[in-house]
């Protein structure tokens, strides 16, 4: 959790992720603390150790994006029967999105693409 001036009151238009990812802080009245979705543990020497994500949070060119968010978008193409979206990593490193779709017929992945792009910032897609 993080708190103190910086944090904002949540996110616009989006009341159920605002809830979501908001809560009271405990240490502070009226105050507001944001779940990061980041796992960490307190080391004996009193450091923390960062473990990972408790979210399907990913960092690709710098962005921070919700997987879920694409696969949300995704689902509602008429075409597409299920979907699931994963980072992985090329020959370089560099880490890209990759999205497996079950379509309901004919498929045709410019066409999703294009929907994605209008839906989706460019860099989610």
């Amino acid at each position: 959790y993080v708190a103190g001036e910086g944090v904002t009151r949540g996110y616009l238009n989006r009341p159920e992720l605002t809830a979501e990812k908001f809560v009271d802080n405990p240490f502070e009245e009226g105050g507001r603390m944001y779940r990061t979705g980041d796992l960490a543990r307190w080391l004996p020497d009193g450091n923390l150790e960062y473990l990972g994500r408790i979210d399907e949070q990913v960092k690709i060119r710098g962005y921070r994006i919700e997987i879920g968010e694409i696969v949300h978008v995704l689902l509602q193409h008429a075409d597409v029967k299920e979907a699931v979206v994963v980072a992985r990593k090329d020959e370089q490193g560099e880490s890209y999105l990759c999205a497996y779709v079950v379509s309901r017929g004919v498929f045709n992945a410019s066409e999703l693409r294009a929907y994605l792009k209008r839906s989706l910032p460019e860099y989610m897609v």
